[in-house]
């Protein structure tokens, strides 16, 4: 997490050590709007030979997504390697006391129009 974070805007981990995927999202996805204008704006690690499986990591947070949200989010998975290509162009990196492997995502935010609601 080291390397990444320190080539994104931020330039350093956020580390939130005593919490997981559920808490920490639960906190992003009150404050922070999805963005409506790509097809996807949350994506996972994908699972190596694995395509086209998603964990329960993976469903725990698009729950939790959808749970926060006033329409249905897609999710899609990324490449490993592409996936940390992708991560080094973000604002930040979170890391959490998650112990799940692939608990790796990139949330895409998005735009509060003047009337509060999420364009």
């Amino acid at each position: 997490a080291d390397s990444v974070a320190s080539t994104t805007v931020h330039g350093e981990v956020i580390r939130l050590d005593g919490a997981g995927i559920p808490e920490v999202a639960s906190a992003i996805f009150s404050v922070f709007p999805l963005d409506s204008f790509i097809e996807a704006p949350i994506q996972y690690m994908q699972v190596v030979g694995e395509p086209e499986t998603m964990l329960e990591v993976h469903k725990d947070l698009h729950k939790i997504a959808l749970e926060n949200a006033d329409r249905e989010w897609k999710m899609d998975s990324v490449e490993r390697h592409s996936f940390y290509e992708q991560s080094r162009k973000t604002y930040a990196v979170i890391a959490t006391a998650e112990r799940r492997p692939y608990g790796c995502f990139m949330i895409t935010k998005g735009v509060i129009a003047p009337d509060g609601k999420v364009m």
